[in-house]
Order: C-alpha cells, then structure tokens, then sequence
C-alpha cells in the first residue's frame, strides 16, 4: 500500500496512457467498420438498383465501387466475388449489365492481385540459392 502511495501519479498517468490507447484502437477498429459498411452498402444498393430495372443509376454506383476497389483487402474482394457471381453468367457477354461488369472487374483485380503473391514467392525463393 505503502508503493501505491508514493507512485500514485505515476500509476495514474500509466493507467491514463493505456485508457487512451485502448480508445484509439477502438476508434480505428470503428472507423474501418463504417469504410466497410459504406462498402457493402454501395454494392447492394447498385445490385438492387440493377435488379430493378434502374440502369443509369445503378452505372452510377458501379463507378464509385470501382473507385474503392483498389483500397479492398482480400477478404473483401472475395465477399464481392461472391455475391456478384451467383447474380450473373460469367460466360454470357452483358456489358450493359453493372452487375456483370462489377463482377469481371472484381475477379481481374482478384487475378492481379494473386500474380503479385507468386512473383512475390518465386522471389523469395530465389533468395535461398
């Protein structure tokens, strides 16, 4: 008892550091949800709006998805992946459809990226000899 009164400001000011910490973190952690959200937000709306007949809107969304595509992580990528190819025919030719070239977008950005991880592997290997 008698080390907690004589560093009472110290321990207050430790203690003061990590509650911030722990609520920086927490406000990142938040703010990268709402980029997600927005994400996922945007990519359903373009697909209800494609899905209901409303085109010239639905091009709109499909810009600004396309826009983020390069900050998505993998996971994300994927998740769009998926929900776009159970909505199209990825062998027919729809280029009129936002959907369709989201989707072809999505899986060439896909491509592209797994290129990078085996050039990055091959690299690595070369390493060793």
């Amino acid at each position: 008892m008698h080390f907690v009164r004589q560093h009472k400001f110290a321990l207050s000011f430790l203690a003061l550091l990590v509650f911030c910490s722990v609520m920086v973190i927490w406000q990142l952690d938040a703010r990268k949800n709402a980029q997600e959200s927005r994400h996922v937000e945007l990519r359903e709306a373009m697909i209800l709006l494609q899905t209901g007949g409303y085109t010239n809107q639905a091009d709109k969304l499909y810009l600004k998805l396309l826009a983020d595509i390069d900050h998505l992580s993998d996971r994300e990528l994927i998740e769009d992946w998926q929900r776009t190819v159970i909505l199209v025919d990825p062998g027919s030719h729809q280029p009129s459809n936002a959907i369709w070239r989201y989707y072809w977008t999505v899986r060439n950005a896909m491509e592209r990226r797994a290129e990078s991880i085996i050039q990055r592997a091959l690299k690595l290997s070369e390493e060793g000899d």
